[in-house]
């Protein structure tokens, strides 16, 4: 076992080596390859970043329930608990009718009409906001439903037919990110094959020389392996730079456009999953490459 993991370490470094003696080349494709990784894991971030700025919008599931005019604000408070003994809401506001009535006074500018009116037009109200488990659409719809039925209860309204169509967008583009990265993917397999392609032709006299004495082809394609293995490593840290470059570049104006809406939202990176996803997934397309392309030349190379 020791002697099988000394081979493999030196002919790791000894395939970093051979890069290093081609820095241009290698710089190329490595470039390359950090760029097909950049695109999508740039495009993952912003679906990330765009889902983190829209979770703070729970108020917008929140339902408003309108008491009937003549209900007492005895009857109100009577719903208000009876509302929030039920385990699919979170919390029940109620808000009163002089109260409504001195905030439309305060925010609408209209306190002179207002003063000629005889009566409170306003009714009481509740704002019911249904607990973190039962916020599908379906059970929000259901729960709509049932508030309708109770003793003055005059009005339920409900607007989540907007948060609905911006999360289905969200999918669509999630799934366009997951197409675009699959291409890519595909991309960097050919990049790295040929790559690898064009070295065993350079280097096939030594091949033949190593077959000759016994080398089988396992033996042969090893470093291959591992120069697919460091092409997709110096690709994916690449990507990895250009992410960071674009987070840096966006993070100030983004943050000031969310304080003008009085959110502290700020860009977040990959994180240290999505880090290790990109290596990761780097490192296995460069081996995965390679294996490919070095499997199917290595075929047709024999001594002769």
């Amino acid at each position: 076992m020791n002697q099988w993991l000394e081979r493999h370490l030196q002919t790791l470094v000894g395939s970093l080596g051979r890069l290093w003696q081609q820095p241009f080349a290698t710089l190329l494709t490595i470039l390359v390859i950090g760029i097909a990784l950049a695109l999508p894991a740039c495009l993952h971030v912003l679906v990330q970043n765009v889902r983190a700025a829209s979770g703070g919008w729970s108020n917008a599931l929140d339902i408003s329930v309108y008491m009937k005019p003549a209900a007492t604000l005895e009857q109100a408070e009577q719903a208000r608990k009876r509302i929030s003994q039920r385990r699919d809401v979170e919390s029940v506001t109620l808000v009163k009718a002089d109260d409504a009535l001195a905030e439309f006074r305060r925010g609408s500018g209209f306190g002179e009409a207002l003063d000629a009116l005889e009566a409170n037009p306003l009714p009481h109200a509740l704002i019911i906001r249904p607990a973190g488990e039962f916020r599908e659409p379906a059970q929000v719809e259901t729960l709509s439903a049932e508030l309708r039925k109770l003793d003055g209860v005059d009005v339920v309204q409900l607007d989540t037919a907007w948060v609905s169509r911006f999360n289905a967008i969200l999918d669509v583009v999630r799934r366009i990110v997951l197409l675009a990265a699959g291409l890519f993917a595909l991309g960097i397999l050919v990049i790295v094959g040929n790559t690898i392609r064009l070295d065993i032709e350079n280097r096939r006299a030594e091949i033949e020389v190593t077959k000759l004495v016994g080398g089988s082809d396992a033996f042969v394609r090893r470093p291959f392996l591992y120069n697919g293995a460091w092409y997709g490593l110096g690709g994916a840290l690449i990507a990895l730079v250009v992410v960071t470059i674009v987070i840096a570049a966006l993070g100030e104006p983004v943050q000031r456009i969310a304080g003008l809406y009085g959110s502290g939202f700020r860009l977040q990176g990959l994180g240290l999953e999505g880090v290790g996803v990109l290596l990761a997934g780097g490192i296995v397309l460069g081996w995965l490459g390679s294996f490919i392309a070095s499997t199917r030349e290595l075929r047709d190379i024999e001594p002769t």
